[in-house]
């Protein structure tokens, strides 16, 4: 500013305040949307967070990861707001960083697609931790899930990392969801021509109601038959041993109707 205009500001403190003024005004308008705006993303960070720990389809870890996006959707559009008030034009600005944020995307295309991949996990949860599934070739336990990996644990105690991407794109199977069928066994006795049928069954059916190894759910089936060979008399027992230990359970019963039919 030169000498005359210098002297003419003093002169004239109408001038003065007439530099001052506004640019307090924009100064304070600033501070004023700064403010509020670092307390509305504070609110939405809180407010998204808690509306997500409601639903319970929703991990927790998205709900720090959404509350995020939303805390700093929140002060992006404040810096614009700021830049704003002292003139500055924004459009210019929303362009590079448009710009900047396709380039970014392009060059991190494949963590971006398992940080995609990761939170269709956590929002559909197809598995949780310890259930075991097989994906990609790998059968295992699910040790942990994150936005980006998933680790599982194999039988043989090995860790196999796997990027989300390849999880949510390819056929999983969870052997954890449904319950297994339950492992029949068979056990078949001989039975005299002249036994009494009936009482014969009877008897065999209390013996094996009696033992604690043989599952009551399935119930066990006692019914009668003959043999394809030589068409002898049998009593067939189908029954569910617990612990999966058909053979020992078949033997007990075996030695139990043997005792009783001793005595």
């Amino acid at each position: 500013m030169t000498a005359p205009g210098l002297q003419q500001l003093v002169l004239n403190p109408q001038a003065i305040l007439t530099l001052i003024v506004p640019s307090a005004l924009h100064l304070l308008g600033a501070a004023t949307i700064l403010l509020a705006g670092f307390w509305f993303s504070g609110k939405a960070d809180v407010l998204v967070g808690k509306a997500l720990a409601r639903t319970h389809h929703v991990d927790e870890m998205l709900n720090g990861f959404f509350g995020s996006i939303a805390r700093y959707f929140v002060l992006m559009v404040t810096l614009l707001a700021v830049l704003s008030q002292f003139g500055i034009q924004t459009t210019s600005l929303v362009a590079v960083i448009g710009a900047a944020s396709l380039a970014i995307g392009l060059a991190l295309q494949g963590t971006l697609s398992n940080l995609a991949a990761g939170v269709m996990l956590l929002i559909f949860r197809p598995f949780r931790i310890g259930q075991h599934v097989v994906v990609g070739g790998n059968d295992g336990t699910v040790k942990a899930l994150s936005l980006f990996w998933t680790e599982i644990v194999t039988a043989d105690n090995v860790q196999v990392i796997i990027p989300n991407g390849s999880v949510w794109g390819q056929p999983l199977k969870n052997m954890s969801i449904y319950k297994a069928p339950v492992a029949m066994a068979e056990l078949r006795l001989p039975v005299p021509e002249s036994a009494q049928l009936g009482p014969e069954r009877d008897r065999i059916a209390a013996i094996v109601a009696q033992n604690t190894d043989v599952l009551k759910d399935p119930a066990p089936t006692v019914l009668l038959d003959r043999a394809a060979a030589d068409g002898a008399l049998q009593v067939v027992v189908n029954f569910a041993p617990a612990g999966g230990n058909a053979a020992l359970v078949r033997s007990e019963l075996i030695k139990a109707v043997h005792e009783a039919a001793a005595d």
